[in-house]
């Protein structure tokens, strides 16, 4: 067995722990053996300028995403389905990793963005789909609490969503208020310490599945964005319901629903923020949620070159590894290249923000070129296996599924376009 969880108690006694060794993980007695699932492409974290202590969280993340997930992916995608989600989520929890930016007093790590994004790509790396729930429950719902909730909100909220107990998502889309998420219909009327909310949410991830959401609804219609509150909605309120799970083409897995209000009754005290300031909340997670929600695509192409390189230095034609014909050492060196350009540029814009430098445009840019680039690497995989590429017994078509969702989730490829540019533009204005 490794003793990957002997690397600190972590974040219980913070004054013996320095800022640079934050993204360790915390002791527990879940052990982890080093389970070989398939082929793995070393990642020269060196060249990458990551510390001795973000090496070590890497090599946890990947060790337990690859024993207790990787060899479940498969039929986690065929059933559309994961039967030991609760239980994976506790084990979670019990590493630390729900909880990772949230404040160690409730809960939480204490870590810093970089640390999620490791994180977020070693759990993609082994299911596209669980990493996708993993981030909206970290970082859309845990994130967004520990930065907005108040005292008490925090108190009663996050130590659960630490610890594996409970799920959380967020909802902000609707049918009709898609990339327009401010045009969204639900509603939410203040009847005495109470608000009435009613309307529906719709592709929401982790939707039948959370205990605890964050919920953006319109307390003045009228007002437009300025008239947006959020609300933490908890599973079982009176009037609150979910629909359908969708049938996804990728992220299966990934539970997503329709959510349901229907004169349902939320404690006044249950606003995030104050009432009308919802869009502030709203707005002010979403550069976060890019960043993280970048960690996927890269686990993802790491997951389409594991396979991908191997397959080509076994298989043979012709006498010899087709790698060793020039248009598929093409295929892998473009495969290689854009792998580690993104991984260059989503490093950059995590410790910018972890350094207190956030750049709009530059969030929107890092989920706009890892998601391009995900599809086009997953591609080149499948095509690097030729008809076994094309059967499910293989990895590469899961792959390529999951990986079309980074350039429609957190606002399309389009929209991240509309933001970069108007950043842009803003720049040259006189």
């Amino acid at each position: 067995l490794y003793h990957v969880l002997l690397i600190f108690n972590m974040f219980r006694n913070l004054s013996i722990i320095n800022k640079v060794a934050k993204c360790s993980l915390r002791t527990t007695n879940l052990s982890i053996s080093a389970v070989r699932h398939g082929s793995y492409y070393p990642i020269n974290d060196d060249m990458f300028g990551l510390t001795e202590e973000q090496q070590q969280l890497r090599k946890t993340v990947f060790d337990f995403a690859q024993k207790e997930l990787a060899p479940k992916a498969a039929e986690i995608d065929r059933t559309n389905e994961f039967r030991e989600l609760r239980e994976f989520w506790v084990k979670m929890g019990s590493l630390g990793l729900l909880g990772m930016t949230a404040a160690p007093e409730y809960g939480g790590s204490g870590m810093t963005y970089f640390d999620h994004v490791l994180a977020m790509e070693e759990i993609s790396r082994a299911s596209g789909g669980i990493g996708l729930s993993y981030g909206a429950h970290s970082n859309l719902c845990v994130n967004q609490l520990n930065r907005n909730g108040s005292e008490e909100q925090k108190r009663k909220y996050l130590p659960k969503l630490c610890s594996g107990e409970h799920m959380g998502a967020l909802a902000m889309s609707e049918t009709g208020a898609g990339s327009d998420v401010v045009a969204m219909k639900l509603k939410a009327v203040k009847d005495g310490d109470h608000f009435v909310l009613n309307g529906s949410k719709f592709w929401i991830t982790n939707g039948p599945d959370a205990d605890v959401l964050v919920v953006y609804a319109k307390t003045e219609p009228e007002k437009h964005q300025h008239g947006v509150t959020a609300f933490i909605i908890e599973k079982g309120m009176p009037g609150f319901s979910t629909a359908q799970k969708l049938d996804k083409l990728g992220m299966r897995g990934s539970n997503t629903s329709e959510l349901v209000f229907e004169d349902c009754r939320v404690p006044a005290s249950n606003m995030l923020g104050a009432i009308n300031k919802g869009i502030y909340v709203l707005f002010s997670g979403l550069d976060l949620e890019r960043l993280v929600l970048a960690g996927g695509p890269i686990g993802v192409m790491q997951a389409a070159c594991d396979v991908a390189f191997e397959y080509v230095h076994v298989r043979e034609q012709f006498g010899q590894p087709i790698g060793h014909f020039q248009l598929m050492q093409g295929k892998i060196a473009d495969m290689y290249t854009s792998l580690n350009s993104s991984r260059s540029y989503l490093y950059t814009v995590a410790r910018a923000v972890d350094n207190g430098y956030c750049s709009t445009k530059d969030c929107a840019g890092v989920i706009l070129f890892l998601g391009e680039q995900c599809t086009q690497v997953t591609l080149q995989a499948l095509q690097c296996l030729g008809g076994n590429g094309y059967i499910n017994e293989y990895c590469t078509g899961r792959l390529l599924r999951d990986a079309k969702l980074f350039e429609i989730g957190a606002g399309t490829s389009e929209v991240r376009r509309l933001i970069i540019g108007r950043a842009l533009n803003a720049e040259y204005k006189k």
